[in-house]
């Protein structure tokens, strides 16, 4: 299996004498070492009289991140068990697969037909009695403390979450196969997608509290993290609703989510959360300088203007003195923001 991820054509002369002269008696020579080194000690010992200034973690990243671009980009191999067993994440139902059947021997497809309608219409009442009372308690209750809100908020965001998942997963349990065929299944199609509806209401009112709470209580790193959780989770509900209407497979959306999770990530990616944190919560009067100076990333431009604006000299010094620390470390462990502060 290693010949198919080495070179199958001819290497040019240079390459070839890197490879041949180099790569190879390093990798032979790296291997025995260990061997012998922990044979023996008296060896090893010729070896460890000096120290080498090496961060090993950094190595091992590159390594990795080499080998990935190595055997992804230029020299891969897709094994032919991938090919084979391709098509379970295919989008679309194959033909052989669209005639209305039961998905399990117990149950005629009636019945399963008639199980569903039964599950969706008691969810959808489960549910809007739970948007009341959820946006009751959001909204209407006595106002609590801080810390208790901040518990109650990521704890509803949780169960909203979380109910988000199992919602979608209900919905891929019985539109897998052949229900997605079925004439007789109108009403079941209509009760799924009115309780995806009210799941994107639940969604909203989510936000809608999150939002309220930065707005009393300043941005944080966990409160853009919920309104990103729970973007996904309606983008979620988004695909599962074109799954139905569409009649696309499951697959559908594990292919089609994975794609819009890379994205956010990727897109997160550029932007210094830090820094927008801090440049809107700078203008706020209960500005916490401590919570922002040792939990918040990336901001010294922000407190440098603060520090400015305030005629707080220690604030600046300080930030001064961390940015010259940071722009002193050696290649491997500059941090690119702080080589473009001037």
């Amino acid at each position: 299996m290693l010949d198919k991820w080495l070179p199958q054509r001819n290497v040019p002369g240079m390459w070839q004498k890197i490879m041949a002269f180099v790569l190879i008696p390093l990798v032979l020579i790296s291997v025995f070492f260990g061997i012998y080194a922990a044979g023996s000690d008296h060896f090893a010992a010729l070896f460890t009289d000096y120290e080498l200034d090496i961060n090993l973690w950094q190595i091992f990243c590159l390594s990795v991140l080499g080998f990935f671009i190595a055997f992804n980009f230029w020299n891969y191999a897709v094994e032919k068990l991938i090919y084979k067993n391709h098509h379970y994440l295919d989008n679309d139902f194959h033909k052989s697969a669209q005639e209305p059947k039961s998905t399990y021997s117990f149950l005629d497809l009636d019945a399963e037909r008639t199980s569903g309608v039964i599950s969706f219409f008691c969810l959808n009442i489960l549910l809007v009695f739970f948007i009341i009372t959820y946006n009751y308690e959001q909204f209407y209750e006595v106002s609590k403390t801080p810390i208790q809100l901040s518990e109650e908020t990521h704890e509803r965001v949780n169960a909203v979450i979380m109910s988000i998942i199992m919602a979608i997963l209900v919905i891929m349990f019985y539109f897998k196969s052949g229900f997605n065929f079925d004439p007789k299944a109108k009403l079941l199609k209509v009760l799924a997608k009115v309780w995806i509806v009210l799941n994107a209401v639940l969604i909203l009112s989510a936000a809608a509290k999150n939002y309220e709470y930065i707005v009393n209580y300043a941005f944080t790193y966990k409160r853009l993290g919920v309104f990103a959780f729970l973007i996904l989770s309606l983008v979620g509900l988004g695909l599962t609703f074109i799954k139905i209407q569409r009649q696309k497979r499951n697959a559908f959306l594990f292919n089609t989510m994975v794609w819009y999770f890379y994205g956010t990530v990727l897109m997160c990616s550029y932007i210094n959360w830090g820094g927008f944190i801090t440049s809107q919560n700078i203008n706020r009067k209960n500005f916490d300088l401590h919570y922002h100076w040792t939990s918040v990333n990336f901001n010294s431009e922000s407190l440098m203007k603060y520090a400015d604006e305030k005629n707080n000299q220690k604030l600046k010094r300080d930030v001064q003195n961390k940015i010259k620390t940071e722009k002193s470390k050696s290649f491997l462990s500059k941090i690119i923001y702080y080589q473009t502060i001037k």
